[in-house]
């Protein structure tokens, strides 16, 4: 693989262009903001991250990062759009037209990796009928794989390196294919599986965070409706040598934790009972807070 694609080039898909840019891949940045295709060849970035410009710029003038507004021909494309929330539910428009963008494109051989965190199930459901509209099969024509993005904002460039990632392929072919390419860059421990459980573990790793700030949170209710200290009682808990309360606060923010464990709820609404209700109780915490003031 010479030549990459990435569509998206927002606070993932632009650092990972980068990159594999700087590690002498051929790569073609791709985003349908015309503002943002801009503002990326005059040198500028419409993110802030930490020496991601100067990386950027490193990338531009080397010759091996051009950025467009439609794909092109590529040994392998990556799509890191965003999956917002719309009505507790994942909106996948974005990953569905980075999908149908590369159709035209598509050729025996090439890798797809999907980057953006999705519900489970979607790059099966979602993302093979869109692709094999060019007659190619996913996993015997072309590889396709799910590897979801682990970095911290504002510490993405070490992350996106040192950081074990997850692959899960359609298949075991297109795991490896995957790993193969991002080898080339990733230090931290390349763990393979299917495109399917790489989705869930993507989701479940915001959601454990989300029920355990839940937990902390709906604590702090009680301690205060007892009359009690509740940093006291966590301080004096976390003594135990198998607990490890949390600190309450105001509730969850971020790009994902507020967002991924609806992704869970949404594929198995009947029995993600304690997801939501944790989702329910970090959404009331701002309020609880404000009450207090």
């Amino acid at each position: 693989m010479k030549k990459i694609c990435v569509l998206g080039l927002g606070y993932i898909g632009l650092p990972t262009a980068a990159v594999l840019a700087t590690h002498g891949f051929s790569v073609v940045g791709v985003d349908v903001n015309a503002a943002v295709v801009g503002t990326i060849n005059n040198g500028g970035i419409h993110i802030k991250e930490p020496g991601l410009n100067t990386l950027v710029q490193a990338a531009i003038k080397s010759g091996n990062l051009v950025v467009r507004t439609r794909p092109e021909t590529a040994d392998a494309f990556i799509i890191a759009v965003s999956t917002p929330l719309k009505n507790r539910e994942a909106d996948l428009s974005y990953v569905k037209s980075a999908a149908e963008s590369i159709v035209p494109y598509l050729e025996r051989g090439n890798l797809v990796i999907l980057e953006s965190t999705v519900p489970p199930k979607t790059t099966e459901e979602l993302l093979i009928p869109i692709l094999e509209q060019t007659k190619l099969r996913a996993g015997e024509d072309f590889y396709l794989a799910h590897c979801p993005e682990r970095v911290l904002p504002g510490n993405i460039l070490k992350e996106i390196i040192e950081n074990d990632r997850i692959i899960g392929g359609i298949n075991p072919e297109s795991a490896v294919k995957a790993k193969d390419l991002y080898s080339t860059f990733v230090s931290g421990i390349i763990y393979l599986t299917d495109a399917t459980t790489a989705e869930m573990v993507k989701v479940i790793e915001n959601t454990y965070r989300d029920v355990n700030i839940a937990l902390a949170n709906e604590l702090s209710r009680i301690c205060m409706k007892l009359g009690m200290n509740v940093w006291e009682v966590i301080e004096l808990a976390n003594k135990h040598p198998r607990v490890n309360l949390l600190s309450p606060g105001p509730g969850v923010g971020g790009h994902c934790l507020a967002v991924d464990p609806w992704f869970v709820v949404e594929k198995a609404p009947q029995v993600a009972k304690l997801i939501r209700l944790s989702r329910g109780i970090n959404d009331e915490q701002p309020q609880f807070v404000v009450s207090m003031i």
